[in-house]
């Protein structure tokens, strides 16, 4: 009996459109993720990086396109445990502890309770797990939600910006935590405006006004630009966007 093999590609966005209001957020968008990977989606706050990234966690209303994740439509039931989702806005519950949190989401997920631990030391928290939601600074609170992503081993883990506000030496802690993941197989879609960030992924996603305006690794860019600062190499594109 033949296995059909997983795609090669995590993600598959074809000609994806959304509107809010009177306003279009996304134009058209095409871009694939490929699996065990980590692909950094950059650009200036307000041109389209949230709402990609609900699209295709399925928790955006879609005007036209297509977005597949993992083989199936985005949002779709089979995908639940398949995908991490970690928002901007922490989501722990404030009353509870770290670790009931983390094994919250354990049990949702069917994991055990070794997971729960793991999951805390991967992000640092072990010697705060017993501190409740609203004790921990916003640094922990954004560790404290990756846990919670973590611990479900997700196929698919979607970061909406999750280093803003970490200090330096923790942010660096995250991306080694980060690659790690990836070279055991998940896929890693990470949001960023901060493009000193850009080094640590394989792939970039570059966005402007809710377009794409290229899709490379961060050497391809400075190969395309001449620019070895990553953030003189994006303001180049741009100007050569608006100049074409």
């Amino acid at each position: 009996m033949s296995h059909t093999p997983p795609p090669q590609d995590a993600v598959q966005v074809t000609d994806l459109t959304v509107r809010r209001g009177k306003r279009t957020v996304l134009h058209g968008l095409s871009t694939r993720i490929p699996r065990g990977s980590i692909t950094g989606l950059l650009g200036p706050s307000g041109c389209g990086k949230t709402t990609l990234l609900r699209s295709i966690v399925g928790t955006q209303l879609v005007q036209s396109g297509t977005v597949t994740v993992l083989g199936e439509p985005a949002g779709s039931a089979g995908l639940r445990r398949r995908v991490g989702y970690v928002t901007q806005a922490p989501s722990i519950y404030a009353d509870i502890s770290v670790r009931e949190n983390v094994a919250y989401y354990a049990a949702l997920y069917g994991r055990e309770r070794t997971d729960t631990e793991d999951a805390l030391t991967a992000v640092g928290l072990r010697d705060h797990a017993d501190q409740l939601g609203d004790q921990l600074s916003g640094g922990q609170r954004t560790r404290a939600s990756l846990a919670c992503a973590l611990v479900g081993k997700p196929e698919l883990l979607v970061l909406d910006e999750p280093t803003v506000g970490l200090d330096p030496v923790l942010r660096v802690e995250l991306w080694k935590q980060f690659h790690d993941l990836a070279a055991a197989g998940t896929t890693l879609l990470v949001s960023s405006h901060v493009m000193d960030e850009a080094d640590h992924c394989d792939t970039l996603l570059l966005m402007r006004e809710g377009e794409l305006l290229a899709q490379l690794s961060p050497d391809e860019l400075r190969a395309d630009t001449g620019e070895q600062n990553l953030e003189n190499a994006f303001l180049t594109l741009i100007t050569r966007g608006a100049r074409a």
